[in-house]
């Protein structure tokens, strides 16, 4: 069953550029090493450029697992965790309720 998650947090004006960076790096990890995560999009707030948040979809647990261990994780922890204001990131999990994918959604997706 699919994992549908966000991650949201805040980083000190001053580390915007290397957060943006890290971010940029470790997307292009996740799109050409992890094939169990199906959706990896990360947003910065337009009225707080400190503020951002991803949103994943992982195809199970197995592939969520495998996400998290990933020394890629690590790194752009290491990156964004001393930065960061307001709090440790949070994380959210959702169930989907509809999209407008063009395939069909299996029952409990």
């Amino acid at each position: 069953m699919p994992i549908y998650q966000t991650a949201s947090y805040q980083v000190e004006p001053g580390a915007v550029a290397e957060v943006k960076a890290a971010i940029d790096e470790f997307v292009r990890y996740v799109r050409d090493n992890e094939p169990g995560t199906r959706f990896y999009a990360a947003w910065q707030q337009e009225s707080d450029p400190t503020r951002f948040v991803h949103l994943f979809i992982f195809d199970d647990e197995e592939a969520h697992r495998a996400h998290g261990r990933s020394a890629a994780v690590k790194v752009f922890q290491s990156v964004y965790a001393p930065r960061l204001v307001g709090g440790p990131v949070a994380f959210t999990g959702y169930a989907l309720v509809a999209d407008n994918q063009r395939r069909p959604i299996a029952s409990g997706d």
